[in-house]
């Protein structure tokens, strides 16, 4: 059975939102993470079923990227190459024009030698790596980041705030990142100790770039990542949406699932977007 989210409504999402001009974010659904399971929300995926069912929904709402993590049969988190290939072959298949980004999340699970094992097989064509992570074994950091340009796999860095910012300018002056490699996302808020977002965070952390990122990305957690996505599109940025940081609905109640998120905010900065069908 579909359901189908009108979520233009009146007054629509579109016409509260401030003008976007010509930018048009890319939109990535993150929609399990490493640590939620299903007594969180029913519709968290977990199989690799339910993961690359809900990449197919979310794309047919509006994502362009999936942010991929994979899980265990205990629905534990997992960094198993296996499970990636698998998950992204069947991503490939019922969505065939979605872009797909791997996660390095170490989770309190993996130490650095396990995330360069996983970049170092799967060779993915996107990953997203933690600055703080990898600085647990600094002695590796140029082999993590040059197995990935040597692989041509599109990086991510992961910032939580502008110490980890100040690492990376740090990194890249060393050369021990690469000089074009400058693709950022700017974490607000907390999963643990919980810390909800607030859109008020981003225009600072957005400041503390200087230019220097022009490929960046925000996520949120908590219920007020919708205006935090407003906020990230108003000023320039791509949007990250999902499970893995919010179950909820700009109101704080439960959404029905991860497609409805995307498609709220989609119908916001795209009037024309497309609704979800799951």
């Amino acid at each position: 059975m579909s359901d189908t989210y009108n979520l233009a409504e009146t007054p629509t999402e579109a016409a509260k939102s401030p003008s976007y001009g010509a930018h048009s974010p890319r939109i990535t659904v993150a929609p399990n993470g490493a640590r939620r399971q299903k007594p969180d929300h029913p519709a968290l995926p977990v199989t690799i079923s339910e993961i690359t069912t809900t990449a197919r929904d979310c794309h047919l709402a509006g994502a362009d990227t999936i942010h991929l993590h994979v899980r265990n049969p205990d629905g534990s988190h997992s960094l198993d190459t296996g499970l990636y290939r698998e998950a992204i072959a069947e991503i490939d298949h019922l969505a065939p024009d979605m872009a797909i980004q791997i996660t390095t999340e170490s989770a309190g699970v993996f130490d650095v030698p396990d995330q360069l094992a996983c970049l170092t097989d799967l060779a993915p064509a996107a990953a997203s790596i933690s600055v703080r992570e990898i600085m647990r074994a600094p002695e590796l950091a140029q082999r993590i980041y040059a197995t990935a340009h040597d692989a041509g796999t599109e990086v991510q860095h992961i910032l939580y705030d502008t110490d980890d910012l100040a690492t990376l300018r740090r990194l890249i002056d060393d050369r021990i990142v690469p000089q074009d490699m400058r693709d950022v996302i700017l974490v607000l808020g907390r999963y643990t100790p919980p810390r909800p977002a607030r859109a008020t965070e981003l225009a600072p952390f957005v400041t503390a770039l200087a230019g220097d990122f022009p490929c960046w990305t925000a996520c949120a957690f908590g219920p007020n990542e919708h205006a935090a996505m407003l906020e990230t599109a108003r000023l320039g940025g791509n949007i990250r949406v999902g499970f893995e940081n919010n179950l909820c609905r700009p109101d704080g109640t439960l959404a029905h699932n991860n497609a409805e998120n995307i498609a709220r905010i989609a119908s916001a900065l795209r009037p024309t977007a497309r609704k979800a069908t799951p």
